[in-house]
């Protein structure tokens, strides 16, 4: 517990809005509220997609550990993501899939939220708190862009309505988050949709013609919500006007975030800031440039794991990414990725080691053994722990708390005299909260169990199998039709040849 203690009172987060480090306390004491920006569900997710997901939720899981209650939002944009944005003939994604697809756009939707559920559990992430739709939050969109049009912070125009960006920046600043400068902004030499005041302007709610499925009745006529509005509705209904942590990938912290920040303060008629603190996860890119389904660089995640569809390679692909600080571009690349493997492995088996009570048996007579034989430095458990808490509260410093971990797994490994025996079960405890608690690997004693339960299983079958196939052979068809059935109702299915039984009998 004293652990835990002295944590709670050193975490540091960098924040995007400030630019710093920065000690976190929370708006209430033994409460948490966070915001995340989840997927447009109109593909599969690729690598790239994932580190924002891992990365938060360790972020999730390290307050749960230091005994914080935390409510975490994450969202699913289901309409309102328009492409082109700027542009005269924005579209909205999903719509565009499902024209490509030939499927309804809500079929477009309910599949890619379950390829996107799928994989997180694959990579053993915690489901969130509340994870809000966009369409299930329609009716709260239309009031904020009606309150937002009689404030004259917004302007309807043939059916459709825009954030008044000019009308903002004399109150406000835009560009608080992303330190863009709305005057150069509006410089650039741009197209853009004639009917805006300025091509900076962004929708709110977008007109759709009468053949659009996914549409709504508004004051202004059929249309879709904005994509910054919706997550502007859906964090502040869940958690407050203001809340401790929003976060995203780098990518959202313009225009997206920004444009939340600038409905937000506009709406509520605040200087706050929505969060008090904003967190971002850098690119991972591939060939040196990022990830994006748009330019067909990506690799799809959704094969690789669904192809091996086993948690021990989950742990490598959350391995390799994790040893790079969320903030940093990281670099794709099959060495990464075998180092990674190398590497996960060395700590699983330290892990082994810890884990036997035969092992520790041994370590203790060998500690015996070697104390009267050998002078050497004892292995400072206690120091240990503590600078793994520091590396976490160091901004999620996730890279450096791994380079602990294999410090002391070459200990383990190599060196096992070093610790005392006195210390090996509150080691074990810290390396397990560590490796499986806060960074949320699977435990592959769970899935060695899982796997030998299956091979087991996999004998029973072909054993059942081979006795049924004797019995025909003896002429016993009620015992062959009774294994049969057995089989059958666990999902085994046999297609036998057929026999003409009165020959037989």
């Amino acid at each position: 517990m004293e652990y835990k203690e002295i944590a709670k009172k050193n975490l540091k987060i960098y924040n995007s809005l400030t630019g710093k480090k920065e000690f976190f306390h929370p708006i209430h004491k033994n409460n948490i509220g966070i915001y995340v920006c989840g997927p447009t569900v109109y593909n599969h997710l690729h690598l790239g997609n994932c580190r924002t997901f891992i990365f938060f939720d360790i972020v999730f899981r390290y307050f749960k550990h230091l005994g914080y209650k935390v409510r975490y939002v994450r969202n699913i944009t289901d309409v309102g993501h328009l492409e082109n944005n700027g542009q005269h003939n924005e579209e909205d994604k999903i719509d565009r899939r499902s024209k490509i697809e030939g499927l309804e756009p809500m079929e477009i939707v309910q599949k890619y939220t379950i390829s996107f559920h799928n994989l997180l559990n694959i990579l053993n992430l915690l489901p969130p708190s509340i994870e809000p739709t966009a369409t299930g939050h329609i009716v709260e969109q239309i009031d904020m862009v009606k309150n937002l049009i009689q404030k004259k912070s917004a302007y309807e125009i043939n059916g459709s309505v825009y954030f008044d960006l000019k009308k903002y920046n004399k109150n406000y600043s835009y560009g608080i988050l992303s330190h863009n400068n709305l005057n150069q902004l509006i410089n650039k030499n741009l197209s853009f949709s004639p009917e805006k005041h300025y091509f900076q302007d962004f929708s709110i709610w977008k007109k759709v013609g009468y053949n659009h499925i996914m549409s709504w009745n508004s004051p202004w006529g059929k249309g879709v919500p904005g994509w910054h509005t919706e997550c502007t509705v859906m964090s502040t209904k869940y958690l407050g006007k203001n809340f401790d942590i929003h976060g995203g990938g780098i990518d959202l912290k313009f225009p997206h975030h920004e444009c939340e920040i600038a409905q937000f303060r506009s709406f509520y008629e605040t200087d706050n800031i929505l969060a008090n603190y904003w967190m971002h996860t850098n690119m991972l890119t591939l060939n040196g440039k990022k990830m994006s389904k748009s330019t067909g660089n990506f690799l799809d995640l959704q094969n690789i794991l669904m192809i091996k569809k086993d948690n021990y390679f989950s742990n490598i692909i959350k391995f390799f990414i994790l040893q790079s600080h969320y903030r940093n571009i990281l670099n794709f690349s099959e060495k990464g990725l075998l180092d990674s493997e190398k590497g996960f492995k060395k700590i699983i088996y330290s892990i082994k080691i810890l884990n036997n009570f035969c092992e520790k048996e041994s370590l203790k007579k060998q500690n015996n053994n070697n104390t009267n034989t050998r002078s050497f430095t004892l292995f400072n458990v206690s120091d240990w722990i503590n600078s793994c808490y520091k590396a976490i509260n160091d901004d999620f410093n996730i890279p450096l708390l791994i380079s602990l971990l294999f410090e002391v797994t070459n200990i383990i490994i190599n060196d096992p005299k070093k610790i005392e025996e006195s210390w090996i079960f509150l080691l074990k405890k810290h390396m397990n909260y560590f490796l499986f608690d806060i960074l949320g690997f699977i435990n592959n004693n769970e899935v060695n169990v899982s796997i030998e339960k299956s091979k087991k299983f996999e004998i029973l079958v072909k054993g059942l199998i081979k006795l049924r196939k004797e019995a025909r052979e003896k002429k016993n068809w009620i015992i062959s039709d009774i294994i049969r059935e057995e089989l059958h109702n666990i999902g085994i299915f046999l297609h036998d040849k057929k026999i003409n039984k009165s020959k037989l009998d």
